[in-house]
């Protein structure tokens, strides 16, 4: 739909507020994100950085930006050369290895390929540059091989995270060395240690310390001044903090106009990460739910928000995403013999005014809330949920004889396809295929197999016959603890993935009791989300 959209806003962490997004360059739009040290297979937490920002990415491209999108690999650190010497494997053989896992799981969960990945170890010229401009402009200071920033040589310190130079505990990664001049001081270079990749410099054999290595690389893809930098709120102090500073050491014309981070993932609470040792792994996850359902999860949150993982969540998510499914293929099934007919180009075939209601509704939704700090939840659990009740509902009509009726339809489901793809909710698979792969992760988590519940299915049936709906009732609500729906459809019986109901509140299902419920009262709600069935709502707001 045509139209003036909404200015987007960002909140800027700099300036702790949210600011109308003004590109350097019109039409252009420079955004580095903070990539993973890969030396394991991603958590949810990177999750939900990731899926955060490629929906920003999407954001704009769909606002018509060029958007030149960096998301880096630290390919070589600590962490790398530890697991390495644990599993007895090259340090770069594992990372790269890990990187690419990262990049599978990526895939899964539907986000979009940057336009640049740099690896550190493909940037060490470019980062052996910074650094000597950076001591050449009297910021650092070589030591035995090593070379240190002087956090005294920039009075800004602290500006983006509001903290104090004495409250940097000497970069965090490393031990406090006594041959610094300030204990804050953090390293640029690390010599060389036996046993340790290592690369030749102007200060003796070693690698680049953590920080330094975004700076290098975006000021390479980027130049020393774009639009976005971005990462987790963890990254705040001291990686971006230092980034600033060294950056702006290296080149006095350095700047970041916005600073973005996203919320943590939780777990009980608790902030997830790899050094406590609470966190899942995104194929953890992936294996027992769709990638979607992971995504529809993320999404359900502000992305700077705190989310806290759980099952019943992650439940409720993976019903929303079938229902999604389910009415996108039930309207493409209704229309299917319709939208080759020539009556649909007849001018005076106009969609409703309810279905014109419907669709600008949607649309303004959609732009207003993402333009509003891609506010996500709100497009989610309630303008899409709106249109899909349109549908459900628009579809019975007299059979779509009507082509207004037929047209709306069309209309809509255009739409609701713009806005998913947005979000990333839009698989390239077909609505059918999805539905496949949702219940078969469904039967996965209940450990049966199709034969299993057509066994169930089969049993039920016999039993209603033989009118022992105590027998029949116990089958059903046995198939919906373990996550399994039984909806009976005209004269036959299917099954579709649930959230897993409650023993005690399963044992009161009366559905099979006689008088049986009538058809019509079925078939409205055998697709609908947890939302409408009394589940717990997700935390939307910041």
């Amino acid at each position: 739909m045509a139209g003036k959209k909404p200015e987007l806003q960002l909140y800027n962490t700099t300036t702790k507020e949210k600011e109308v997004f003004k590109p350097i360059v019109e039409g252009k739009v420079g955004m580095y994100i903070c990539g993973v040290t890969s030396y394991d297979l991603s958590h949810i937490g990177h999750a939900r950085a990731y899926v955060a920002f490629d929906v920003l990415y999407r954001y704009l491209k769909y606002l018509g930006y060029d958007v030149t999108y960096v998301r880096n690999f630290t390919d070589v650190d600590d962490k790398i050369i530890r697991r390495a010497n644990e599993v007895g494997e090259d340090p770069i053989a594992l990372s790269g290895r890990f990187c690419q896992e990262y990049l599978n799981d990526m895939a899964d969960l539907q986000c979009l390929l940057p336009t640049d990945q740099p690896r550190v170890t493909d940037h060490m010229e470019q980062i052996k540059d910074m650094i000597s401009k950076i001591i050449s402009n009297g910021c650092a200071y070589p030591v035995d091989g090593d070379v240190y920033f002087s956090v005294d040589s920039f009075p800004n310190y602290g500006r983006l995270s509001g903290r104090k130079l004495e409250d940097n505990r000497a970069g965090e990664r490393v031990a406090v060395d006594t041959r610094k001049k300030n204990p804050a001081d953090f390293a640029l270079w690390k010599a060389a240690k036996p046993g340790e990749p290592q690369w030749d410099s102007p200060w003796g054999p070693g690698r680049p310390g953590w920080h330094i290595e975004c700076s290098a690389m975006s000021a390479h893809y980027l130049t020393h001044t774009f639009d976005i930098h971005g990462g987790g709120m963890d990254l705040i102090f001291p990686h971006h903090e230092n980034e600033i500073a060294q950056s702006c050491a290296a080149c006095s014309e350095s700047k970041v106009n916005y600073w973005i981070h996203n919320g943590f993932v939780t777990a009980n609470d608790e902030k997830m990460s790899k050094s406590v040792g609470n966190f899942f792994t995104i194929r953890e996850v992936t294996k027992l739910y769709h990638p979607l359902a992971l995504r529809h999860f993320l999404l359900g949150t502000h992305y700077r928000s705190p989310v806290n993982y759980s099952i019943s969540q992650i439940e409720i998510a993976s019903e929303a995403v079938f229902y999604v499914y389910q009415t996108l293929k039930d309207c493409e099934d209704a229309l299917s013999v319709f939208r080759e007919d020539a009556g649909l180009n007849n001018p005076k075939v106009r969609i409703s005014p309810a279905a014109q209601e419907c669709i600008s509704k949607l649309h303004n939704d959609f732009e207003t809330k993402l333009a509003d700090d891609l506010h996500t939840p709100t497009i989610l659990n309630s303008s899409l949920q709106e249109a899909f009740k349109y549908i459900n509902t628009s579809k019975k009509q007299q059979k779509l004889q009507q082509l207004s009726i037929v047209k709306s339809l069309i209309d809509l489901e255009i739409e609701i396809k713009q806005v998913l793809g947005t979000l990333g909710l839009l698989s390239s698979s077909t609505y059918a295929e999805v539905l496949e792969q949702l219940k078969d992760k469904a039967l996965k988590r209940a450990e049966l197999t199709e034969e299993d519940i057509l066994q169930s299915i089969e049993e039920r049936t016999l039993a209603r016959k033989n009118k022992e709906f105590s027998r029949s009732d116990q089958i059903r609500s046995d198939l919906a603890a373990k996550g399994i729906a039984l909806m009976d459809v005209g004269n036959g019986t299917v099954w579709r993935p649930c959230v897993p109901a409650q023993p005690e509140s399963a044992q009161v299902d009366t559905k099979d009791a006689p008088p049986a419920q009538p058809e019509s009262a079925q078939v409205d709600t055998k697709n609908a989300p947890a939302a409408e069935k009394g589940q717990p709502a997700k935390p939307t707001d910041i």
